[in-house]
């Protein structure tokens, strides 16, 4: 087979290995693995360069609803290119249903935004909201046959949270279609206690946003959602862990043989609650749910990944500009943090804050990296080995990283459509400079080259993650008659 391209030079690294090998694309896909690979029509010079799978982000919002006045600060055309400068060649974000809405009207609007609007490819989550009968029913299981093969629930926001019921409702479905359910766990009516409290007490600031949702909130949460999939004996990832206590609910259903998922994200290792305490308004930069903790909590999230409890390791990018009326400033904002646009941006610097705290300081190794930045989202989510790998057959997406690279995280360096990151000041060893998407440069030695049509929908398979363990807690099994 005619090779369009070459890398040459580079260390390759999978989930598994690190090895020197110059890779052959042809026709999208990687052809050949090698050191002897003959000629191609382009030579990539990839000498002192790691060449890794290109990021998957399995967990990113763009262009979503978020309430009147407010507008979220990146579309796919934004929010798609900062992910390419990141090193990502993937994001999975969310087609968000609203009370009343049909969960198949709301996939059409969200591939309408997305169409001809992305600089790397994208396949979408479903958000149930309203778990109706003809949504259960009907929509959802016709959808995840289509290939929307995960869908993410809350436990907590007004007009988002699901009770118990309905949550039980919702993993029935997920158990019979091969449906994978992501949970945000954290405990509606104790946070909206907290906060009314608070309120009464003249304690509006931003900084009183991490008061409002403390660890318990999310440890109950973590633990009753737990227990509702071991009733219904289906799988769940409960997304963006936060601090110890939740992942250790994880770990206990873990080690009884359960089939829990957990995801963590850079906020809840290099950000503490102590960012929210800016003067003015200032701390509004870092609302986000779960809020960043402690020192301590950042300690056990690493313990998290190290131990592999965590098999994800997200952004939850989720972006408002800062000095705007219809983002953070928002007139309703400034009277008290319940109003504040909840999330902070992160998809473009995701991977160099891993790679520099994680691999640089001797945290995870590079194969875990790839595991968890890449690989275990392409299985988790029914997208391996098409991608996710370095491997033949696999799709060309792949990000090559000058692993000595120094930067400094700038709001002046990043390419999202906030006003601001997070993450301003933090130095970092380890940059991605080109990003390859099914064979073709998106991002080439750190210059836009791809064009914003160049990205494509994905539909995704059923993945095995997602199958039951086939054991149920009674006689009788909720999702189909007797447990013979």
């Amino acid at each position: 087979m005619a090779l369009n391209t070459i890398i040459r030079g580079g260390t390759v690294a999978t989930a598994s290995d690190t090895f020197a090998c110059d890779v052959g694309i042809a026709n999208g896909r990687i052809a050949a693995l090698g050191t002897s690979l003959g000629d191609a029509a382009e030579i990539v010079d990839a000498g002192r360069m790691l060449v890794l799978p290109g990021g998957i982000d399995s967990h990113v919002h763009l262009a979503q609803p978020s309430g009147p006045g407010i507008v979220m600060a990146d579309d796919f055309e934004s929010g798609t290119r900062a992910a390419a400068f990141g090193g990502n060649t993937m994001v999975l974000p969310f087609a968000m249903q609203q009370k009343g809405e049909s969960l198949r009207e709301v996939v059409k609007q969200y591939h309408a935004l997305a169409n001809g609007n992305c600089y790397v490819d994208v396949s979408f989550h479903l958000i149930i909201a309203d778990a109706t009968d003809r949504v259960l029913g009907q929509e959802l299981p016709a959808l995840v046959e289509d290939g929307y093969t995960s869908f993410k629930v809350f436990m907590t926001y007004e007009g988002m949270a699901l009770s118990d019921l309905e949550m039980l409702n919702v993993m029935s479905v997920a158990r019979e279609t091969g449906a994978l359910v992501m949970v945000h766990a954290e405990n509606y009516d104790a946070i909206r206690f907290l906060t009314d409290r608070l309120e009464r007490a003249g304690n509006t600031a931003p900084r009183f946003h991490a008061t409002s949702r403390p660890i318990p909130v999310e440890r109950e949460a973590t633990h009753r959602a737990i227990s509702l999939a071991e009733l219904v004996d289906v799988p769940i990832m409960i997304v963006h862990v936060s601090n110890g206590e939740a992942m250790e609910e994880i770990r206990r259903a873990q080690q009884r043989g359960l089939k829990i998922y957990g995801e963590t994200c850079p906020q809840y290792l290099v950000l503490t609650a102590k960012d929210m305490e800016g003067l003015n308004m200032e701390g509004a930069k870092y609302v986000c749910s779960p809020p960043p903790r402690d020192e301590k909590s950042q300690q056990e999230c690493w313990a998290g990944l190290q131990s592999h409890v965590f098999s994800l390791f997200s952004s939850d990018h989720c972006p408002f500009r800062y000095d705007d009326a219809q983002g953070k400033l928002t007139p309703k904002g400034r009277t008290s943090f319940r109003w504040v646009p909840n999330g902070i941006p992160g998809v473009e610097t995701r991977l160099p804050i891993l790679f520099s705290e994680g691999v640089k300081k001797g945290r995870i190794s590079l194969n875990e990296f790839v595991a968890f930045t890449a690989t275990n989202h392409a299985k988790t989510y029914g997208l391996y080995p098409k991608k996710g790998t370095i491997a033949v057959g696999s799709d060309a997406d792949i990000a090559i990283w000058d692993p000595e690279r120094k930067e400094t995280i700038s709001q002046k360096l990043l390419h999202h459509g906030s006003d601001y990151t997070p993450y301003e000041g933090i130095a970092v060893t380890g940059w991605p400079v080109s990003t390859m998407v099914r064979g073709r440069f998106v991002v080439r030695d750190g210059k836009l080259v791809g064009a914003k049509s160049g990205g494509e929908y994905v539909p995704r398979a059923k993945s095995p993650y997602a199958a039951p363990r086939g054991r149920l807690v009674t006689e009788f099994s909720p999702a189909g008659g007797p447990n013979v």
